[in-house]
């Protein structure tokens, strides 16, 4: 089991002064956590953003923290330049970390101190590289003061109660499924694929029934047409037999035939 991570008094500079560059594995994998909780919480009073400057003390414009993805629900989903607690009145409610080699001390030991004295309810970690973390999506919930891990189910997926969904590492991604449904949350772009997949599998389908409804026709028709010459030439046959035994009549009978 992961160890409760307590909270303590912390000094927190967002930068130290050095570069703070991310790969763009990184940078995709957060833009995408993004677009995924948008989604999801279209239409509703959630705000959803990360790579955001959360500034966390008035008068005090050094204390701040860039959570990678952030959900904060019961506000305006309105775009916003950077994020004051004490005007939004509410810390964010989820915040999902996206780990890497220049973050990793960061984001286990310094920002869940700050999210834990912010109040922010659940707290995710997740290295898309799978080299930094062990395992690669770990999951800590606020009781009290201090975050306690979230323990994964079976099939490793980790139970957000704030956010209603399952989460777990599939093939180097995130990925978000609902509890209510069990449906795997897409980014839009995602969606539109998904849907131009099954648009040309439709079309597939549609192509080969209306290949098979044309070759089932041009069967029948086949069928038909060779029906029609069997009963034409059985009508052939009977009006020849006919005439036959007409004849054969005429014959046996001394009429005189035809002139």
């Amino acid at each position: 089991m992961r160890p409760v991570i307590p909270v303590s008094e912390v000094h927190y500079p967002e930068s130290d002064g050095k570069p703070m560059g991310e790969t763009d594995e990184h940078r995709d994998a957060m833009i995408r956590h993004i677009q995924i909780l948008q989604d999801y919480y279209r239409g509703q009073r959630v705000y959803v953003s990360g790579d955001l400057l959360v500034y966390y003390e008035q008068g005090n414009p050094r204390k701040y923290v860039v959570p990678d993805a952030f959900v904060v629900k019961g506000i305006s989903p309105k775009r916003r330049r950077v994020y004051k607690t004490w005007i939004e009145r509410k810390s964010p409610d989820v915040v999902i970390e996206t780990t890497s080699r220049k973050t990793r001390r960061k984001d286990m030991v310094e920002k869940p101190r700050l999210y834990a004295q912010l109040g922010v309810k659940e707290y995710f970690l997740f290295d898309p590289d799978e080299e930094y973390l062990d395992p690669s999506l770990q999951g800590y919930r606020l009781e009290g003061s201090d975050y306690v891990p979230i323990e994964p189910d079976a099939t490793g997926s980790l139970r957000s109660e704030e956010l209603g969904l399952r989460l777990c590492e599939e093939e180097g991604k995130l990925q978000f499924y609902r509890l209510d449904t069990g449906e795997r949350l897409l980014t839009p772009s995602e969606r539109a694929r998904v849907e131009a997949r099954r648009a040309r599998a439709e079309a597939r389908r549609a192509k080969t029934e209306a290949e098979r409804a044309k070759t089932e026709a041009e069967r029948a028709d086949r069928e038909a047409e060779a029906r029609q010459r069997e009963a034409e030439a059985r009508q052939a046959a009977e009006a020849e037999l006919a005439r036959l035994r007409a004849e054969l009549v005429r014959r046996s009978s001394g009429m005189p035939g035809e002139s």
